[in-house]
């Protein structure tokens, strides 16, 4: 058996945002992707890259890779396969009769809104490294070709299956259940006038019809836009092809993609019956309007993907703030990644296009769906109860102070908030108070992802207004909440916040606040650390854990952190706290190591033991160490959401190293590291995933729980999730997940568990 490479960072494949989703079963075996890059290329897979632009540089799938590449190749699951083995896991979660038809609706959402930024990120980065003529292999020994051609491929295999999902169960059963999505036609003649009385009012107005032929250049589609494409003629033209016409109209975005056919004609079906039709649809049916003296020959919609991924060259950079500005208009003319259309248009119009979009056939994916749809996500407003999730009331542990407020709790003892289960409340009330109490003098604050409306931020402009010390590190670069987070930046310099943008060449994704508050015996700083974003909105679906401390080390640490991000601090070590990119990498390869030795030192009897939850494991060096531990016979399991790039099970090499995926009502988003450390145990929760853009690109913080309790808590829920047979999925060596089965165990859903016991 071949052993891990070390040092092969500079190999791997970049890395980028994460999803915010789910995932699912595979479609393929990981197995089979080594086979298919040795192997002559099957009959569909040659077409795939016969359509593929020249490349600069030719890499013949035909021959075997290197051999030292070769058995890399053995070690190591392909990061963009693995994500896509996570998306299928969503779809999965759409399939489930475990939950009511809304919340499946939901998630075949999620699943295309995933889906969407793969394409706009990861797909986008592959196709410019294959023009580049970029010849090195992954880690795991596949060139961009490769991996465009087995990416397309299970693609296309996965929209094939959400296509049945949706259509032949889903839709079907939400008929019967009162929400209806049906076509024009299928609506009264009477509900069709009123239809039409509302294209002439409300979306004709904002309609541009564009031609296209000689005098009118093709024009420009942006990045995840819905059109129509028209072919018509003059009325009563007979000259054959030569009074052929095309014109483009783009559906407009700021109105409802689904429109809700009740309200526009003023039916009343009653409470449990509510009818939707898309609105290209309303479009499709009414174009005669916008071409008057034309005859409309043929109608097709069809959306375009592009490169969305934003480069910033910081160093050239005089205002970071005006160069993300302009990325952000920049984004909208990216390259064309992915052309979507529909299985009814005809040859000759996808040449049209394909021809006037400067793309080929691998960029084409056809659909017997309804483009782009992410779009369903609005009937999760549809007002019936029964075919959603049963509702609950997040614990307010805060709430059992007995009328204490909550700085003095904090100095009573740690309080650990795992969200969604325990409410967001307190933090905002943390921020809120701070901002309003007189003893307090200085704020300081990352933020990342703070959505719209957001109360943290509007609690700091109050304490600013209120004369206190307020400082925000709010991250510019994060990638599609650029434009909110400047509107954030610009309304709270405005009322005197210190705002720093970021740090050249890095992200700040670390979560951290710190309150410094007057009090009888001096100066207090209270700290809250978070593994997730400040964020009301994520905080009731993400998984996230939230420490609130005036432990004075960690306070210590939170000071000096704050002076390198905000000044010229060149802060090497801290006290309790683990930073990327100084030390993070560094710190887990000790524990890792520790943790081998102690078990080797221990004998047969040794209780070596390992336990990380993570939204995604790609770095190969800390793939290696755990290689290596396993080797020692440590125990290890991991539970990973999305992405992870180890292949555990493998005979002498990673045995006794398991992983799970759970994906349920709540995305799992909160990092976990623990080590037994022979009965000494060590606990760390963070922002980090084990990932060279985290380690190595960001500032990432790991804090220690130091309370025995919240230890014992936090190791309980490990525990728990560790024995989901319900939404646990088990990684296989070959790559793919299989339902999770445990001896003797009994039926647990770690998720509801959870919640029940809140509730309780």
């Amino acid at each position: 058996m071949p052993q891990p490479k070390k040092n092969t960072a500079a190999t791997a494949a970049t890395t980028n945002e994460d999803a915010s989703a789910a995932g699912l079963q595979s479609t393929g075996a990981a197995s089979e992707i080594k086979a298919s890059s040795s192997q002559a290329a099957a009959p569909n897979t040659e077409i795939l890259i016969d359509q593929m632009p020249p490349e600069p540089v030719a890499i013949d799938l035909t021959s075997d890779v290197p051999n030292e590449t070769a058995e890399q190749t053995e070690l190591y699951i392909n990061r963009e396969l693995s994500w896509l083995e996570f998306n299928q896991r969503v779809l999965e979660e759409a399939g489930s009769e475990s939950h009511r038809l809304l919340e499946r609706l939901k998630f075949v959402a999620i699943f295309h809104s995933n889906l969407d930024e793969f394409f706009m990120i990861r797909v986008a980065g592959l196709e410019e490294q294959y023009r580049a003529g970029f010849g090195e292999l992954t880690i795991d020994g596949l060139s961009p070709k490769q991996q465009l051609a087995e990416i397309r491929k299970r693609i296309k295999l996965q929209l094939e299956q959400v296509h049945h999902l949706c259509y032949a169960d889903i839709l079907p059963k939400l008929h019967a259940a009162g929400v209806r999505i049906l076509g024009y036609e299928q609506f009264t003649q009477a509900q069709q006038h009123k239809l039409a009385k509302f294209f002439d009012e409300q979306i004709f107005p904002v309609l541009t019809p564009l031609a296209i032929d000689t005098g009118h250049p093709f024009p420009y589609v942006s990045n995840l836009s819905l059109s129509l494409v028209v072919q018509l003629k003059i009325a009563g033209e007979t000259n054959g092809d030569s009074g052929l016409r095309f014109a483009r109209v783009k559906v407009p975005d700021v109105l409802p993609r689904l429109c809700q056919v009740d309200e526009i004609c003023g039916d009343d079906d009653g409470p449990e019956t509510v009818s939707y039709v898309w609105l290209e649809d309303i479009i499709a049916h009414n174009l005669a309007k916008l071409f008057p003296d034309m005859e409309i020959l043929e109608t097709h919609p069809f959306r375009l993907t592009r490169n969305a991924d934003i480069e910033i060259e910081e160093d050239e950079a005089s205002d970071l703030l005006e160069t993300i500005e302009k990325g952000i208009r920049q984004r909208r003319y990216g390259a064309v990644v992915r052309l979507e259309i529909t299985a009814t248009m005809p040859e000759h119009i996808k040449q049209m296009l394909m021809e006037n979009l400067e793309i080929t056939g691998h960029h084409v994916y056809t659909s017997k769906s309804a483009l782009g749809l992410s779009s369903l996500m609005t009937l999760m407003e549809v007002p019936m109860s029964a075919l959603k999730d049963i509702p609950f009331v997040p614990h307010n542990p805060f709430e059992n102070g007995e009328n204490e407020d909550l700085f003095t709790q904090i100095r009573q003892h740690d309080i650990l908030l795992n969200h969604p289960y325990d409410s967001f409340e307190p933090v905002i009330d943390f921020i809120g108070k701070a901002a309003r109490d007189p003893g307090v003098l200085a704020i300081k604050q990352t933020l990342y992802r703070v959505g719209k409306n957001s109360p943290i931020v509007q609690a700091l402009i109050e304490a600013a207004e209120n004369g206190k010390q307020v400082a925000v590190l709010l991250e510019l670069k994060a990638r599609f909440d650029e434009e909110n987070n400047i509107t954030w930046a610009k309304a709270l310099e405005k009322v005197g916040v210190h705002v720093v943008y970021g740090l050249v060449g890095l992200k700040t994704h670390a979560k951290i606040s710190l309150v410094v508050r007057r009090e009888p015996g001096g100066l207090k700083r209270y700290v809250h650390l978070g593994t997730g974003n400040y964020n009301t909105a994520s905080a009731k679906v993400y998984t996230d854990y939230g420490l609130f401390t005036c432990n004075e080390e960690i306070g210590a640490d939170a000071s000096e952190l704050f002076n390198f991000l905000t000044g010229y601090s060149k802060q090497k070590s801290y006290r309790r706290l683990i930073v990327a990119p100084l030390n993070i990498r560094s710190q887990m390869l000790a524990f890792i190591s520790r943790e081998t030795l102690r078990h080797q030192s221990s004998g047969a009897a040794g209780d070596g033991r390992i336990v990380m939850k993570m939204n995604a494991l790609v770095d190969p060096d800390i793939i290696g160490a755990l290689y290596e531990a396993s080797q020692a016979g440590v125990k290890i399991d991991l539970i990973i959401r999305g992405i992870c790039a180890l292949r555990p099970g493998l005979k002498g090499l990673s045995e006794t190293i398991r992983v799970i995926s759970i994906v349920g009502r709540f995305l799992e988003h909160s990092r976990v590291f623990y080590f037994h450390n022979g009965g000494a145990e060590e606990m760390y929760l963070g922002s980090a995933d084990m990932m060279q853009r985290n380690l190595d690109r960001r500032v990432e913080i790991l804090f220690p729980l130091l309370d025995a309790g919240l230890k014992a808590q936090v190791k309980e829920s490990l525990e728990i999730m560790l024995r989901d047979t319900v939404k646990s999925r088990t990684l296989q060596p070959s790559g793919i997940y299989t339902p999770t089965v445990i001896d003797g165990g009994e039926t647990i859903d770690s998720q509801t568990y959870f919640l029940n016991a809140k509730r309780k």
